[in-house]
């Protein structure tokens, strides 16, 4: 059986339909979407790249 996928949203978003995105975190991939259309496409990243950008984005 295949585990679920967990899907995160960003403690900064507010629930008031706000535009945010959800990330689901994998030992190989990061997957990241759209909260406000869960249906809709999914881009994947390698997950080392998805960290690289992150720590990219707070040393800013």
């Amino acid at each position: 059986m295949a585990t679920p996928i967990r899907w995160r949203k960003s403690s900064y978003s507010n629930g008031n339909g706000g535009d945010c995105v959800e990330l689901a975190v994998q030992p190989l991939l990061t997957a990241v979407r759209d909260s406000k259309n869960p249906d809709g496409d999914i881009l994947t990243f390698p997950a080392a790249a998805f960290a690289a950008f992150l720590t990219s984005l707070k040393t800013r």
